[in-house]
C-alpha cells in the first residue's frame, strides 16, 4: 500500500497541487523529488521546470511529525491527481520512478547565508517586465527566415542569463519563480493569499556552497553559482 500523506490543512494541499499543476503544465512528463525527515513536520517537493535550468523547491506543512523518513522520486502528475484539496487535506505518495539526473544533485539542506545585492520587490517585477518586453520586442522584428526556435533560443538566453541587481543571480531564475507563482504582484483586485507561518522577508537571496537560492514566502528558486560545481550535494535518489 502506497503511503499516505497528511497536510497541515486544506491551504496546504491547494498550494501543493497548483505547484504541481504548474511543473506538469511546463513537461507532462515532469517528476518531483520528495523528502520529509522522521519527526519533521515538513514535505520539501523539489521539480525543474523545463528551459529555466533551475531548481524548484516548494514546502508543504504537515499534519503531524513523520514517523519515517521519506525520500524518492516520483511522477509529479500522478502525485498530482492524489491530492485531495477538501477536509481531508492529503494525498498519496505514488510508486518511484526512475529519477531524471537533476533528482540526484540537490541543493544543501543548511548552511545559507544571506547575499547582499538584491533589489526588493518591486524592482525585481520591473526588471522581469522589462526583459519580458525586450525578449517579445526582439523577437518581432525577426525577419521572417530568422524566427526559427534556435534563433528564439538564443535570444532568451541572452537575456536570461543576465544578473539582477548586484548578485549573480541569473534572470532566468526569478522568470521560474514568477512562472511558478512563487512571487506575488505587489498589486492586484484578486485579494493576496496569506503569508505562509514562519516567513519573514517577503524575498531574499541566500548563498551555501555552489548554490544562490532564491527565497519567497511561497517557494525557492535554487541554481548554481558560476564555478560553483565543487560544492554539489549528491544523494541517492
Amino acid at each position: 500500500m502506497n503511503e499516505q500523506l497528511h497536510f497541515a490543512d486544506s491551504g496546504e494541499a491547494a498550494d501543493l497541487a497548483a505547484f504541481l499543476g504548474r511543473l506538469v503544465h511546463y513537461d507532462r512528463a515532469a517528476a518531483v523529488r520528495l523528502q520529509a525527515r522522521a519527526g519533521g513536520g515538513a514535505l520539501a517537493v523539489f521539480g525543474r521546470p523545463p528551459s529555466f535550468d533551475v531548481l524548484a523547491i516548494r514546502t508543504v506543512r504537515l499534519a503531524g511529525a513523520a514517523a519515517v523518513p521519506l525520500d524518492l522520486t516520483v511522477s509529479a502528475g500522478e502525485l498530482l491527481e492524489s491530492v485531495d484539496e477538501g477536509d481531508r487535506a492529503g494525498a498519496v505518495v505514488p510508486a518511484a520512478v526512475t529519477g531524471p539526473p537533476w533528482a540526484g544533485v540537490l541543493p544543501p539542506r543548511g548552511g545559507w547565508t544571506p547575499v547582499p545585492g538584491l533589489p526588493g520587490p518591486e524592482a525585481i517585477r520591473a526588471a522581469l517586465a522589462a526583459s519580458v518586453v525586450e525578449f517579445r520586442a526582439r523577437d518581432e522584428a525577426l525577419p521572417p527566415q530568422h524566427r526559427t526556435r534556435s534563433e528564439r533560443d538564443r535570444i532568451g538566453r541572452e537575456i536570461w542569463s543576465r544578473t539582477l541587481g548586484d548578485t549573480d543571480l541569473p534572470l532566468r531564475a526569478v522568470h521560474a519563480a514568477q512562472s511558478l507563482g512563487f512571487l506575488r504582484p505587489v498589486r492586484s483586485t484578486v485579494p493576496a493569499a496569506p503569508t505562509p507561518p514562519g516567513a519573514t522577508d517577503p524575498v531574499a537571496l541566500l548563498a551555501a556552497g555552489g548554490w544562490l537560492r532564491l527565497r519567497t514566502p511561497y517557494g525557492s528558486i535554487a541554481t548554481r553559482r558560476p564555478g560553483g560545481l565543487t560544492a554539489l550535494s549528491v544523494r541517492p535518489v
